[in-house]
Parts: C-alpha cells; structure tokens; sequence
C-alpha cells in the first residue's frame, strides 16, 4: 500500500474493485430486509479526551493505561448476544474474547500467573456473561495497579525472571491499546456503534 501511494515515475495503480464479504463477514454487511428493518442502529459516544495525569514518570504511564483499560471494559456493555462474542472477521476474533484475553494478560505481566495456552484465552466459555468477563477484566486491573502502587522503582523487576516495571507498564499500553482499537471495530461491526 506504502508502494503505491509513492507512485514513482508517474504511474497510477488502477483504482481497486470492492471485493465480496467473506463468509465470516455477510451477516453483518447483509441489505435489511423489510420485515427486520435496519440490521444496525449506529449510536455515537463522545471521545473521552486523554487523561489528565500527575507529572511523575509512574503516573502519566498508569494514567495512559488506566484510560485504555476504561475504554476497552465499556466496549461490550450494550452489545446484543450472540454477537458480541461471535467472530467478526475470517481470524475468529470476537469483541468479548478480547476482554477476556486482556485479563489474561494483566495477570501475566504484573502479576505472575501462568498461561498455558494463549489463543483460548481469546474464547469466553458459553457460560460465561458480558458481565461476567467484565468483571473478571476489572478484578485483573485492580489487582495489578495494587502491584504497580507498591513500586517504587520501575527500573526494579517485577518478579526475579521479569521484566521491569517500566517494561511492563510500557507493553500493557502497547497491548491495550492494540486490542482497544481492534474492540472499536468489531463494536461498530456488531450495531454501529462508535466512540471511546
């Protein structure tokens, strides 16, 4: 794409055609029919602005991520079953799913616990609710900022084998806000809706 947007000496890629949904995709880009109505009702949020933060190194990275964090736990609320954890796209990744795996993570970074299989981490057990996940997401968060609290120095390491806290802090803003792009999407995808 980078390649084309050059365009050295002059020459123009033809414009490209707009291809079919694929499967994964066809019942959220289907025409409504006139018995069902609209298949989305886009509904706007406002942008919550960046987070205003304390001047230290600590508080402007946890303020960062506690800010990714809020917007990712509030992309499944309101979103209609079972879509919010069916995939969206040919990858299999699913908006509930990615609640889920962030939970995961926070636990593996700052607080030890082991993951023996990562891509489960993506899939909610049918049992398990939006609020469900949710709140096991908030707990994980919660958990974690006790630990980051207690530091004092983030060059110091988490665990004898970890990281250091700044490396932690730095990669769960790297992650969560990779995978809170990723939610915005699959929300729009599922009804439309849009905002952080």
């Amino acid at each position: 794409a980078d390649a084309a947007r050059g365009g050295g000496g002059g020459r123009r890629d033809p414009p490209a055609r707009a291809s079919a949904p694929t499967p994964a995709l066809a019942h959220l880009t289907a025409a409504p029919s006139p018995e069902k109505g609209p298949s989305m009702t886009p509904r706007k949020r406002r942008d919550t602005p960046p987070p205003r933060t304390g001047s230290t190194e600590k508080e402007v990275l946890l303020g960062f991520l506690d800010y990714l964090r809020a917007s990712v736990a509030a992309k499944p609320e309101g979103a209609p079953e079972p879509q919010v954890r069916t995939a969206a796209v040919p990858s299999g990744t699913n908006l509930l799913g990615l609640v889920k795996h962030l939970a995961h993570v926070e636990r593996f970074i700052f607080l030890g616990d082991k993951v023996a299989d990562w891509p489960s981490t993506f899939r909610p057990d049918p049992a398990e609710s939006v609020d469900d996940v949710v709140a096991s997401y908030r707990e994980a968060t919660a958990r974690a900022n006790e630990v980051i609290a207690a530091t004092t120095d983030l060059s110091a390491p988490l665990r004898p084998d970890g990281p250091s806290m700044r490396w932690a802090l730095t990669h769960m803003i790297e992650e969560t806000g990779r995978h809170a792009g990723h939610a915005d999407i699959l929300r729009e995808l599922i009804d439309g809706a849009t905002g952080r």
